[in-house]
């Protein structure tokens, strides 16, 4: 699904990652941990085009796709969430899932003057959309309920159900369980599981607790220093020596728990 292969990126001279290249095999739940200033997020913005690789390639689906985009990504089925949920505050629940489908009618002014029926029709569609995710997610006793108001956890929620409302079908997820509580938290694993399992979701995910990476992920990639370092299940990678090292310096534990 999605293939780096061989990328290098440098900010002043600093290499956040370096010849790096890893694998997202479509229909799975891919983990990527490793220690803060590993190169994660860097390597997530290169896959996601925020940023263009200095060297390397990004292949989605079979396609180079290095440097593209991220709006072309996204309408070619590839969408990036964020640590912080970026919501829009100021409108409600079901207007923030509303809003992600591309190619609106409404958007269209002369649609928006001399196509009332279509643009209607639409709105419609998409509204029923929505309330079929918030459904899905259990959102619907916030739905009407100002985005902005909500808690770090719903804010995550909502922002799983805008990756439903759109076309995409292998999504990168930064962290989904910072600062969200431990209730909201399985619930959000849960519903991770089900876009995975029942509408065949491919996701990467960058995570700092590992009771989340244990749960969900299969494969499990670590990154070190720019690099990747080891792959294979979860059970695997947290006894492997080099993991260790990376993450403790001397090899004394392993990586468990919340935020390892």
């Amino acid at each position: 699904m999605i293939d780096a292969r061989n990328i290098t990126k440098t900010f002043g001279g600093i290499s956040a990652i370096r010849d790096c290249s890893l694998r997202v095999r479509e229909g799975t739940i891919t983990g990527l941990i490793g220690p803060n200033g590993a190169g994660k997020t860097t390597l997530f913005n290169v896959m996601a085009g925020f940023f263009a690789p200095d060297s390397g390639h990004i292949l989605f689906r079979g396609e180079d796709v290095t440097g593209m985009s991220p709006h072309r990504l996204f309408e070619r089925g590839l969408m990036r969430t964020f640590q912080i949920p970026r919501v829009f505050d100021r409108m409600t629940v079901r207007e923030n899932l509303m809003v992600v489908p591309s190619g609106q009618s409404g958007e269209n002014v002369l649609a928006a003057w001399f196509a009332h029926r279509r643009v209607r029709a639409q709105d419609l569609a998409i509204a029923r959309r929505a309330d079929e995710v918030i459904a899905f997610l259990g959102l619907g006793p916030v739905a009407g309920q100002l985005a902005g108001t909500l808690s770090g956890g719903q804010k995550k929620l909502v922002e799983l159900g805008r990756t439903m409302m759109s076309d995409c079908r292998t999504i990168l997820l930064d962290e989904p369980g910072a600062g969200v509580n431990r209730t909201l938290l399985n619930e959000l694993v849960a519903n991770i599981r089900r876009l995975n399992r029942e509408l065949g979701f491919t996701f990467c995910i960058i995570e700092h607790d590992m009771d989340v990476v244990a749960q969900l992920c299969d494969p499990v990639i670590v990154m070190a220093e720019g690099r990747v370092i080891a792959e294979g299940r979860f059970d695997e990678v947290r006894r492997d020596r080099t993991v260790i090292d990376a993450y403790f310096g001397h090899g004394e534990a392993e990586p468990a728990g919340r935020d390892a």
